[in-house]
Parts: structure tokens; C-alpha cells; sequence
């Protein structure tokens, strides 16, 4: 279908749609949602499809008016926060699942290849870092110790501001990386990857596994999960770049932006939990690993229903 033709079938559809935005005695009419959910549909054929930007333009415009609208009668900000984490943040995810699974694989994939390499070639950490740096890491997960991954005079409220500033500058990189064509964001996940992998594989392999893995478990689905979905934000930026499709590449950069926005603020999020996960649950040492292990268990199955299933029509 044609632009053109796109536009004839549904524009008396979206003149219906303002014209509704603008009566307020449809505040709380029961066919509001459906017709919001309708242009939703729109926007997104429209994006899809690489359609002209005014077009999407004025679909998106449409979106953010009918959002407001469904939600100021609903709770406010608040309902349109909560939608857009049960149903909105999902779907997008699951839009672009390709990019994610993409990020995904370079960063899980070279993680989990450094480890086992570790394994069999012990002497690769120093590849990667200092053995000063190998000493650091092995005092902060040395069996016993009374906060578990903690540095020196380090506080359950001074791991949680660190965590939060260390979480937020991977995230923000890996996403900006994006904007030299994808590159930069294929680099931060790989690098990331290496060095949690080394680590990770080193602690193994001096036998501190199990004070190491259970540490990391919990905080892990939300932490690795969002390095991720920067990885995937960036990648959407560079699309915006290399691939424009029929845009021009400031219109696909705007368009791809957008949405990568979107997933950053997601990503954000599971970055923050991850900080409070990590600074008063992983890292007490008054909590057994097997409590520890079964609390990461609902954590993952959480984030992974989450992203696969939540917004799905039933």
C-alpha cells in the first residue's frame, strides 16, 4: 500500500480521532480506548513502512494527544508511567526484537566465552586487566568478608551510589555508541563483556564461585538485561544512519530516536533496581547463596515474561 493510498483509507479515521480529542464529553467514553489503540496501529504501519515524515509526524502527534487524554481521567501520570512499562515498553522491545537479540548475542555471547576461556588459560586475566585489578576483585568476593563485593570502608548506601553512577555511565555509552554507526555500541557491549567475563571466570576458577555467582545472580536480570537494551537503543540510533530507508538521515535519525529514547528510559530503570538490588541484597552476607540463587530464579523468569509476554492481546 502506497503512502497515498494509506492516507485515503484512514485520514476521515484520524480527522474522527481529533475531533473526539477535542470533545470533553468523551472523557470516559468506552470506545475511547479503541480507537486510541487504533491509531497506535497506525503509527506504527506507518513507521514500518518508512511512509513520509510528515505522516508519521502527525500520527505520533495523535498518539501523544490520545495518550494524555486516556490517562488524565485514569491517574494521571502515574497510569500513563504504569502502561508504559506493562504494556508499552514491552511491545516496543518485542518491535525491534531483532536489534535485541543482535546486542544480545554480542555481549552474552563473548561474556560467557571469556569465562570458560579462563578456565583453560588462567593467565588471559591479565590480558584484560592489572594484576592489581585481579587482586581488588578477588578481596571484594574473598569468602567471608562482611560486605560481599564491597570495596574498603564501602556502606550499603555508598554501594547503591556507586552501583547507580557505574550502571548508568555503561548504559549511557553503550547507547551513544550508536551514533557512530553502530560501531561505538558493538564495542562497549563486547568490551563489557570481556571484562565481566574475565572477572566472572577468574572468581571461578580460584574456587570463590559460589560467594561470586551469588552475588551476581539477582542483580544480574535486571543489570545485564538493561546493558543489553542500551546495546539495542544504540543499534536503533545507527539504523537512523546507515539504513534511512526512504527518509532522509536526520528524519530516520529523529524517527529511530525516538524509539530509542523509549528503551533507554526502560533501560534506566532496570539499571536503578539493579543498584538497590546490588548494594543491600547481593552483597549481605546474612542471606544464604541457596536463598540468594532461588530469589534470581523468580528475578530472571520476571524480566523474561516481561519483555516476551506483557502487552500481548489476549
Amino acid at each position: 500500500m502506497t503512502p497515498q493510498e494509506f492516507t485515503r483509507r484512514y485520514e476521515s479515521r484520524w480527522k474522527q480521532f481529533e475531533t473526539f480529542l477535542i470533545d470533553r464529553r468523551t472523557a470516559r467514553d468506552p470506545d475511547f480506548p479503541a480507537r486510541y489503540r487504533e491509531i497506535c496501529a497506525h503509527l506504527a504501519l506507518a513507521r514500518d513502512r518508512h511512509y513520509p515524515l510528515a505522516m508519521v509526524e502527525h500520527l505520533n502527534t495523535l498518539v501523544l494527544a490520545g495518550q494524555q487524554h486516556l490517562y488524565r481521567h485514569q491517574g494521571g501520570l502515574w497510569a500513563s508511567f504504569l502502561d508504559f512499562l506493562s504494556r508499552g515498553f514491552p511491545v516496543l522491545v518485542r518491535q525491534h526484537a531483532g536489534l535485541f537479540w543482535l546486542a544480545a548475542l554480542f555481549f552474552y555471547g563473548p561474556l560467557l566465552g571469556m569465562a570458560a576461556a579462563i578456565q583453560q588459560h588462567p593467565e588471559l586475566i591479565y590480558s584484560v586487566m592489572s594484576a592489581e585489578q585481579v587482586h581488588m576483585f578477588e578481596s571484594m568476593y574473598e569468602p567471608g568478608k562482611k560486605l560481599i563485593g564491597s570495596r574498603p570502608n564501602d556502606s550499603h548506601f555508598m554501594m547503591f551510589g556507586y552501583y547507580i553512577q557505574h550502571n548508568t555511565g555503561i548504559g549511557f555509552q553503550t547507547f551513544a555508541g550508536g551514533l557512530f554507526g553502530g560501531i561505538g555500541s558493538l564495542f562497549f557491549l563486547l568490551f563489557n563483556a570481556i571484562q565481566i567475563g574475565a572477572v566472572g571466570g577468574h572468581l571461578i576458577r580460584i574456587g570463590y564461585d559460589q560467594t561470586f555467582l551469588s552475588f551476581v545472580a539477582t542483580h544480574g536480570a535486571f543489570e545485564l538485561t538493561a546493558i543489553v537494551l542500551s546495546g539495542m537503543a544504540g543499534l536503533m540510533l545507527a539504523l537512523g544512519l546507515v539504513a534511512p530507508g526512504r527518509h532522509s538521515r536526520k528524519d530516520a535519525l529523529i524517527l529511530r530516536g525516538r524509539d530509542a529514547v523509549r528503551i533507554m528510559y526502560g533501560a534506566a530503570l532496570l539499571f536503578l533496581v539493579a543498584a538497590g538490588v546490588e548494594g543491600f541484597w547481593s552483597s549481605s552476607p546474612l542471606v544464604s547463596a541457596q536463598v540468594k540463587y532461588a530469589v534470581a530464579a523468580v528475578a530472571w523468569t520476571g524480566v523474561t515474561a516481561w519483555l516476551s509476554l506483557a502487552g500481548r492481546k489476549s
